[in-house]
């Protein structure tokens, strides 16, 4: 107990508590204005962290963390444009409760799971952290693999009306995902002689094409002159339904749970926490037909599995100095800058700043209670009062400086525009997107880690399926796959016995 006292005592200084309250709302516009993220911003906030206490270092990370993971909700809410990758479930069906007014609902839902997701995630980095960062111990290049496979699957076939559209759709993100040099044979593929190309389609890029230009293509082929009366877009407290709230709870305990597994997997990430949490919940849900069409429950599962991601991330960066994702190792990095070493001594060399760190991510998630709400209902939500005329050129200068910022390449730009268009078209035609960049994502990470298990196992491919945690992950795929194919029989067979 006096671990957790004295850090907390340490954070409740004023430079530290400063810290976490400015950087947890400049977290929220960084989140909320697409093309931006937490990477980003975190990677330029570290060279300026040198002369900084540690602890007033560590607390902006938190607060940029956690705050731009919950702003990433507003724009996928109100302009189904993703703030964060993490953030593209929370569009299925945020964006369509706020096209029936419910925009004020959605954002309060989205705050909500945010914070009660990093806060349960915080808990655990608290108070399991050490036991759950064994568990990543266990997990070997099959499982890995396995991991990928299955979560590419889940969101191709669950995503979408089509089943087969959502694998095509993630197959083509695998494709998009081979581009650039090899990491095991530094071959470069698909390139084409071009030396923009060698280090892949950066991921945010193509993100922002995909989300953001379709509907701003949409929005100006309306023509808008006029733009949404205040009571059109009912940003006034809209009541819950008798037990609405309740009846989230189950919601949020499962994808808290979801998020903080997902999170201790080095390699893994929010996005992939919010598709699982999304899926699951629409699986287990009694109506599962109304997700995608404005379910509350869709929102509270993807923004709370992809805050429970956060804190549970750091359980193996801090532990065994193994990042889980990439602001876990800029938080190694900035750890490192200020001479301490990650890995199980740092707990018994540095017990304040550990105990310390981990209750800024309790106390930031914390904030967002507090902080989110009113930053989204009274600021950003006003966006959607603009005109037409005047929010397509916004958002398309939003969009260009945020891309253009990442790389400071030109090139850039173009590869926006194109994956905009193709994803303009593709939705035309009903297929998901959200496969494409989760191929995009798991598909080096599964190509990697298959490689390395077969090279390993000296060739033998029965590796991949002789562990049992291996065996059971490819069980689970199995299961994800044959699933609809087994409910399109069913449906079949009673409208047979109908007629």
């Amino acid at each position: 107990m006096d671990f957790y006292l004295n850090g907390l005592l340490a954070v409740l200084a004023f430079g530290p508590l400063t810290a976490m309250i400015g950087a947890t709302i400049i977290g929220v516009f960084i989140g909320a204005l697409p093309g931006l993220n937490p990477v980003m911003a975190i990677a330029l906030l570290l060279p300026l962290t040198y002369g900084m206490d540690p602890l007033v270092a560590l607390g902006m990370v938190a607060g940029i963390y956690n705050g731009s993971m919950y702003g990433g909700a507003i724009p996928s809410i109100l302009l189904r444009i993703p703030g964060t990758p993490a953030s593209i479930a929370t569009t299925f069906d945020g964006f369509p409760m706020a096209q029936k007014g419910e925009a004020s609902k959605a954002l309060r839902i989205a705050c909500w799971s945010s914070a009660i997701g990093g806060i349960a995630s915080a808990i655990a980095l608290m108070t399991v952290g050490p036991l759950l960062a064994k568990v990543t111990l266990l997990f070997g290049p099959a499982e890995y693999f396995w991991i990928a496979v299955f979560g590419m699957a889940s969101v191709g076939v669950m995503v979408g009306s089509d089943p087969v559209k959502g694998v095509m759709a993630a197959v083509l993100g695998l494709l998009l995902g081979t581009i650039g040099i090899d990491s095991l044979s530094g071959q470069a593929r698909y390139t084409f002689g071009q030396v923009w190309l060698l280090g892949g389609l950066d991921l945010i890029v193509v993100l922002v094409g995909l989300y953001a230009l379709p509907p701003v293509l949409q929005l100006a082929e309306k023509a808008d002159l006029k733009g949404l009366s205040a009571a059109a877009l009912k940003l006034q407290r809209v009541p819950f339904k008798k037990g609405e709230i309740r009846g989230l709870i189950p919601t949020w305990l499962r994808s808290s749970g979801i998020g903080i597994a997902i999170g201790i997997l080095p390699g893994a990430g929010g996005n992939i926490a919010a598709f699982i949490s999304y899926n699951t919940t629409k699986n287990a849900a009694k109506d599962p037909d109304s997700f995608g069409k404005g379910n509350p429950k869709g929102v509270a599962a993807a923004e709370c599995g992809n805050n429970a991601d956060n804190a549970a991330s750091m359980i193996p960066a801090l532990a065994l100095g193994i990042p889980g994702n990439v602001v876990a190792a800029l938080v190694l990095s900035a750890l490192v800058i200020h001479g301490l070493q990650p890995g199980p001594q740092l707990f018994h060399q540095n017990p304040v700043l550990v105990s310390g760190f981990m209750m800024e991510m309790l106390l930031t998630s914390v904030l967002i209670f507090f902080l989110g709400g009113a930053l989204a209902t009274r600021v950003f939500a006003q966006f959607q009062r603009l005109p037409g005329v005047l929010l397509v050129p916004s958002i398309l200068i939003l969009m260009c400086v945020g891309v253009y910022v990442i790389n400071g390449r030109a090139v850039d730009l173009w590869i926006m525009l194109g994956a905009g268009v193709a994803g303009y078209f593709l939705e035309k035609v009903n297929v998901p997107l959200a496969p494409i960049i989760l191929g995009m994502i798991l598909g080096p990470m599964a190509e990697q880690s298959v490689r390395r298990a077969l090279l390993i196992a000296r060739g033998d491919a029965t590796e991949l399926f002789t562990r049992p945690l291996s065996a059971t992950l490819a069980i689970a795929t199995l299961l994800v796959l044959v699933w609809p194919i087994a409910k399109a029989l069913r449906q079949r067979k009673r409208v047979q016995e109908a007629q």
